[in-house]
Formats: structure tokens, C-alpha cells, sequence
């Protein structure tokens, strides 16, 4: 039996229903995925005695330094400052490299999608599933830091699985919006780790929101802090507020609409650009 033939009206692109049928293959072959990110860290600590461990090594000798030596700048005890800072941190490092893997998922794919027919959106979730391997070997750090400081979060702590999913899905889109981005422009690469920089000691990691309180109602418009908070806050015992849930849901919406919009105009170029 014949194939059916596929009729395309230059007029009437279907960028729609192409980036939707892009989402669907995409999560049909979200082993493909896992398999690709799996490979990706295996390949980076090829050789290596200690593996992807020297991730949680690294990160515990950085809790170490900055703990003992930030609780003293800033008067606090450390066995109340450190837990706050390892839940801070790891968080920190977790958003930062997934916004890192974001800018680079399409452009590091290159040979892939110049050769293969795969959906873009596998890129994404190749990329947020690197950047979930490197953080499950490091948000282990945080239960170790509060068993030696005795420190408890209760069932509080549970409310922490929403916002690493929320974290999750913005991660996702902002693959698809900053990886096109990227490989169209590629100094959009170095604005965002600029921006990242100067983020890191405006947003609440180092120091605490009641540290500074002319500054706390404005927080929640810093949507790095949201997505942080939205997590450390149940990891630390309590619910997040409102306003932070407010300004991680409203960041989430924005991204995806954003990441939507963009992913469906351009994304048949993407091949070209990379």
C-alpha cells in the first residue's frame, strides 16, 4: 500500500501541529533521552577513579570552606548557618548548571541533528536529565549535613517534591527557548553566564532574606530566588509563601508561553543554525 502523500501549503505552515508532534515523539522516546544524558556523564569522567563522585566531592569541599568561613563573617553559629547554606547551594548549583546545559543542549547536539531525524525536544530532555544526574549526586550532601548537625525538616520536608517539578519543567522549556536562542545567537551564551554571575550574590545563597529586610518584599520578583525558595524552604522545615510560589508559578507560565511561541516559528531552522 502506497504511502499517503504529505500535502504542504507554503502559505499555511504547519509550525503548530510540527512543534506539537516534536513534544509528542520527544517524551515517546524519553528513554532515548535518559540514555543520552546517561552516556553524556559517563563520557565526561571516562578514566577517572572516583567518577561522577568527584561532582559530591568537589561540592562538599566548597560547603567546607564557605560554611565555617561565611558563618563567622556573618555571626552566626555554624551548625544554624550550614545546613541553610548546603539546602542554598546545591539548589544554586542545580539551577545554574541546568540554565548552562539549557544554552548549550542544541549547539553540543549538533552532529545529532544534522544527521539523525530526531525531535529537538529530546535535546531538552537529554539536557535536563544531565543536569538531574549531576544533582543527585550532590543533593545527598544536604541529608549529610543535617544528620551531623542533628538538624530535623520533619514532613515539612515533602513539600519540597512540587517545586523540584516545577523546577524540572522550567528547565525543560527553557532548553528549548535558550538553546534556539543560543544557536542562533551565540553571545547569548556569554550574556547568560554574565547574568549568572552577577545573580548569584543578588539572590539569597550565601546570605538570608531577613539578613537584608528593606530588600525581602521585593524577592519573589527575582524568579532564581522563587525557584529556589519553592524548594529550600520545605527542605529547611517550613512552607514557601505565597509570593514565592506566586513568582515560580508566574516564571513557569512565562517560560513556557515563551518557549512555546519560539519552539513553534523557528523551530524547523534549528538545523541550520547549529
Amino acid at each position: 500500500m502506497a504511502a499517503p502523500v504529505r500535502l504542504f501549503d507554503a502559505e499555511a505552515p504547519r509550525r503548530g501541529a510540527e512543534a506539537l508532534e516534536d513534544l509528542g515523539q520527544g517524551f515517546r522516546r524519553i528513554r532515548l533521552a535518559w540514555a543520552l544524558a546517561r552516556g553524556d556523564i559517563m563520557h565526561r569522567f571516562r578514566g577517572s577513579l572516583l567518577g561522577p563522585l568527584w561532582m559530591s566531592v568537589t561540592t562538599a569541599v566548597m560547603l567546607g570552606a564557605l560554611g565555617f568561613l561565611y558563618a563567622h563573617l556573618l555571626r552566626m553559629e555554624v551548625a544554624e548557618y550550614l545546613p541553610w547554606l548546603a539546602a542554598s547551594l546545591i539548589l544554586w548549583n542545580l539551577l545554574a548548571q541546568g540554565i548552562t546545559e539549557a544554552c548549550n543542549c542544541l549547539t553540543a547536539a549538533e552532529g545529532i541533528i544534522r544527521q539523525m531525524p530526531l525531535p529537538h525536544s529530546i535535546q531538552a530532555l537529554r539536557g535536563v536529565f544531565r543536569t538531574g544526574l549531576v544533582a543527585a549526586h550532590n543533593l545527598p550532601l544536604i541529608l549529610g549535613v543535617f544528620v551531623v548537625f542533628g538538624f530535623n525538616p520533619g514532613w515539612a520536608a515533602l513539600l519540597a517534591v512540587p517545586g523540584f517539578l516545577v523546577v524540572a519543567v522550567n528547565l525543560f522549556w527553557l532548553s528549548l527557548l535558550l538553546g534556539m536562542l543560543c544557536a542562533r545567537f551565540r553571545d547569548v551564551t556569554q550574556i547568560v553566564a554574565a547574568v549568572l554571575q552577577v545573580a548569584f550574590f543578588v539572590t539569597p545563597v550565601i546570605w538570608q532574606p531577613g539578613m537584608v529586610r528593606w530588600l525581602e518584599p521585593w524577592l519573589p520578583l527575582n524568579p532564581l530566588f522563587c525557584l529556589i525558595e519553592v524548594v529550600r524552604a520545605p527542605l529547611m522545615g517550613a512552607a514557601a509563601g505565597w509570593g514565592a510560589w506566586a513568582g515560580a508559578l508566574g516564571f513557569t507560565l512565562l517560560i513556557w508561553a515563551t518557549g512555546q511561541a519560539v519552539f513553534t516559528r523557528f523551530r524547523a531552522r534549528v538545523a541550520f543554525w547549529v
